[in-house]
């Protein structure tokens, strides 16, 4: 188990460029499977939970040829089914949340789909029910072996249906719409998520021959077609990297310019940052970020304490609220942090409270921040990190923190962050990997 050594204090500067975005990139390389044509997928992010996929996909059949350090092509013509049912899946699977969406293109193409019980981060309940029922409406029948913890879901065909998501999940979502394009008929999906996540895999699907209307509303159509072509796809840059970069700065009192973010697809993010005092700068697709001494959180109008919550887009992703919560340790002011979604998400603020911020946790869902504003500094300490948002956060306040910190269990990071290490190395970050 690896671990980061960071000496705390020291004032970044500097040009970062935010990787691909790993929540786009883990539908997108399922979506090969729909076809057998070549597909190639362009900024890749060279990161654990996505490497993980790709070697899934090798071990499936897939042709895999890496054409440069962030580029792939795919192709999957000659696919080997009963490694689904095998030992080395069972183990490979349930290691990565990512790979429940291997599960739609397979049902929609092979007529059949399995999968363990996924893994990935300890943030609490994670449910699937979301998937399995919108499969069951399109014809599929559902299995479960108690015993391995194992899915199933099989087909002759699937037949378009309307049906009404009890969740606007993102991976739910991508899911079905796999499984949709292929099946007979017209499908309808209302309360479907709307992320740039979904938005994209809808345009390659789309750029595949698909028939996918009312992307990036919560109303998805697909008419279904016999089959799907090659394509090109190019992955948007990580939103959620692009908000750990601008805390970075932030609690650094640094200045820092992030290339090429893709403003359109940022949705409420630079806003809920301006809510917090910072100062952001739109300069053609890079936000600046200059060094600022303070920074004050607003109330609401009536003078009441912000609240910050979590909510399907285009609200505020609940991704960045831990690097929210973070900041607002070090902002002048108050402010409500209320992650709705993940019943465990919030529980790393005992580390922060370890290293000297004013943090009430109020109950798993919902902590009060009190900002020191740069008063009263970080202090630095030994932690381990439990899952990529709170690990990066924690990283985070330790670059802030006076002394030197440990962050243990750094592979959780990994799983999220290329290279993150060199990256902070090359704006001034004092960091060091350990390996055990």
């Amino acid at each position: 188990m690896a671990s980061f050594k960071i000496e705390g204090g020291h004032k970044l500067g500097g040009t970062i460029t935010p990787q691909g975005a790993k929540n786009e990139v883990l539908q997108i390389l399922c979506a090969v499977l729909l076809t057998p044509e070549r597909v190639v997928v362009n900024n890749v992010p060279d990161i654990i939970d996505v490497n993980k996929l790709i070697f899934i996909l090798g071990e499936l059949g897939v042709k895999v040829e890496k054409l440069n350090r962030s580029s792939y092509a795919f192709q999957a013509d000659d696919i080997d089914l009963p490694y689904l049912e095998s030992a080395e899946f069972k183990r490979d699977g349930s290691s990565l949340r990512g790979s429940i969406m291997l599960v739609g293109p397979l049902l929609a193409r092979f007529g059949k789909g399995y999968i363990p019980r996924p893994g990935g981060d300890k943030i609490g309940r994670r449910r699937l029910d979301t998937h399995f029922e919108g499969f069951i409406k399109l014809g599929a029948k559902f299995r479960y072996n108690k015993e391995e913890y194992f899915y199933g879901v099989e087909a002759k065909s699937l037949q378009g249906t309307e049906m009404l998501l009890d969740e606007a999940s993102v991976t739910g979502t991508a899911n079905i719409l796999m499984a949709a394009v292929l099946a007979k008929g017209t499908t309808k999906i209302y309360n479907a998520a709307c992320e740039p996540y979904i938005q994209q895999l809808s345009k390659m699907l789309n750029s595949m021959g698909a028939k996918i209307t009312g992307v990036g509303s919560n109303l998805l159509i697909i008419e279904g077609v016999t089959s799907l072509g090659g394509c090109e796809h190019n992955v948007l840059p990580d939103m959620i990297e692009i908000g750990s970069w601008i805390g970075v700065a932030v609690m650094t009192r640094s200045e820092l310019t992030i290339k090429n973010v893709s403003w359109e697809n940022l949705g409420q993010i630079p806003d809920v940052f301006r809510k917090l005092g910072i100062q952001l700068e739109k300069r053609d697709d890079d936000i600046y970020i200059p060094a600022q001494a303070s920074f004050e959180i607003q109330n609401y109008i009536d003078g009441s304490i912000l609240t910050i919550a979590d909510a399907p887009w285009p609200g505020f992703t609940p991704d960045l609220l831990s690097i929210v919560l973070v900041i607002a340790t070090q902002a002048k002011g108050t402010v409500l942090i209320h992650q709705k979604m993940f019943e465990s998400r919030l529980f790393f603020v005992d580390k922060l409270i370890d290293m000297g911020a004013k943090v009430i946790l109020c109950d798993p869902h919902r902590a009060t921040v009190i900002g020191h504003n740069f008063q009263s500094q970080l202090k630095a300490t030994k932690m381990t990190s439990p899952d990529i948002r709170a690990g990066i956060s924690l990283l985070i306040a330790a670059l802030s923190a006076k002394g030197t910190s440990i962050i243990n269990n750094v592979e959780q990071i990994d799983r999220g962050y290329e290279n993150i290490e060199a990256r902070l190395k090359s704006i001034g970050a004092k960091i060091t990997r350990i390996e055990d």
